[in-house]
């Protein structure tokens, strides 16, 4: 019964996120933050999170109600159509482990690295100052870094340099003026991320995530009150 009840919540949680990757932010948000639940958030949270080097969220405890959903994905729809301007940047919609909107900026290694590399070009560092300028705006807005790589060389020399390509990323956008306070993982992940459908430069990639803080949920709830 056990192993029957816990298919039934992963199905409905498929279901729900299915029925949702064609709606914005704004409307995304009131469904899993009013009829899904914490259960359900967490489950896609973690469907999220596999694969992709970061299960990301503030750690809440409660769930989160719909109008506290629709208000930020507000939030993030605009953060997201905000970074879709940046040259070289691959922006995607996904969902934290509270089943809020959050928003993921790629960039791949052609445009932030070169081979075996952490050093920031100078045509990356223009790309970082235009995204530091939408975190910055916010400063209730969480950001977590995930440097990734290719199948290359050792799996320990693969997450060296992928955790320094993500600390370049993290320095450089403090240096921009995103406060410090904002970060909350920076790391790096080998190839045992590796995306099959991606080749092997475009997996040599940082990837940066935008989402709720809990300062950010707790204003969403007392201004949906």
């Amino acid at each position: 019964m056990k192993r029957t009840k816990t298919l039934v919540l992963f199905l409905c949680g498929a279901i729900l996120w299915a029925g949702c990757s064609t709606m914005s932010n704004t409307a995304k948000g009131g469904v899993i933050g009013g009829g899904a639940g914490a259960g359900v958030g967490a489950i896609i949270g973690g469907i999220i999170g596999k694969g992709k080097g970061a299960a990301i969220g503030a750690a809440i405890g409660t769930a989160v109600g719909a109008g506290t959903g629709v208000i930020i994905g507000k939030k993030m729809d605009k953060k997201a159509e905000e970074a879709a301007k940046i040259e070289g940047a691959q922006v995607e919609t996904v969902t934290d482990n509270n089943g809020l909107a959050a928003v993921k900026v790629s960039f791949e290694s052609g445009i932030l690295f070169g081979f075996n590399s952490s050093t920031l070009s100078n045509t990356s560092k223009a790309s970082l100052r235009q995204l530091a300028d939408i975190l910055k705006s916010d400063g209730a807005t969480d950001i977590a870094i995930i440097g990734h790589t290719d199948k290359v060389g050792t799996h320990d020399a693969n997450v060296k340099v992928s955790k320094d390509r993500a600390y370049s990323v993290e320095n450089y956008l403090q240096s921009c003026g995103v406060s410090p306070a904002q970060f909350k993982e920076v790391t790096g992940v080998a190839y045992d991320q590796y995306d099959e459908t991606k080749t092997a430069d475009q997996n040599r990639r940082v990837e940066v995530y935008m989402y709720a803080s809990e300062k950010m949920i707790q204003e969403a709830q007392a201004q949906g009150k």
